[in-house]
């Protein structure tokens, strides 16, 4: 069965399967990365570390998207489309010489935030560009690519951290988070001014009060 999707679409999708299958590989067990590799590490570090992320993920995509609503025009939500996932790609390289807590803490704030901004940016536009009538279809094939990359690499990071450790593993999501949000530069020409600094203006009574 061939779906056909239009371009924006299609690179917005891919991105998503690179960028989550890398984390895949570390999700399942970064929780053993914690405890075993960090010093002072232990379950409630794991739970303070996950509700560091989402608390920073949850407190800041409310605020950001409305910022964004509030621009002119979708170079806005394409830049934060992008620089989110750029910081998101550059956390498991700092995984790599965390040492204590705090570090883990550090590195999931910048995950929270990375995260809400990837997604402020990245929801609308998807939005925006979906083909008529294949709304369901689409977000479909997105969520279901992360669903089956996610899985296939949990199996391959676990073997792979039994064989190589840790930092190549962190390395692998790292680049494969780079190499997803190289994905949405692709895109550079479809967004319209999308690195044209000087055109983005803001109204004077742009606020985020009705």
């Amino acid at each position: 069965m061939k779906i056909k999707t239009n371009k924006i679409i299609r690179y917005f999708i891919l991105s998503d399967f690179v960028f989550w299958t890398g984390w895949g590989l570390i999700n399942p067990i970064f929780a053993i990365f914690i405890v075993d590799k960090i010093e002072g590490g232990s379950p409630m570090v794991v739970g303070i570390a996950t509700a560091v992320f989402w608390i920073v993920k949850s407190i800041l995509r409310i605020p950001i998207g409305m910022f964004l609503d509030k621009c002119p025009s979708e170079k806005d939500d394409y830049l934060a489309a992008v620089l989110g996932l750029f910081i998101t790609s550059l956390v498991p390289f700092g995984f790599i010489f965390a040492k204590d807590p705090f570090d883990i803490y550090l590195l999931e704030v910048f995950e929270g935030a990375g995260t809400a901004l990837n997604l402020a940016g990245w929801t609308p536009i998807f939005t925006r560009h979906i083909d008529k009538g294949k709304e369901s279809t689409e977000w479909g094939i997105d969520t279901t690519a992360i669903g089956i990359g996610t899985a296939v690499a949990g199996v391959v990071g676990g073997w792979a951290i039994g064989q190589f450790g840790f930092t190549p593993v962190f390395i692998v999501v790292g680049i494969l988070g780079l190499t997803g949000t190289a994905l949405l530069l692709v895109l550079r020409k479809q967004i319209k001014g999308a690195f044209d600094y000087k055109s983005i203006q803001f109204s004077p009574k742009d606020n985020f009060t009705s």
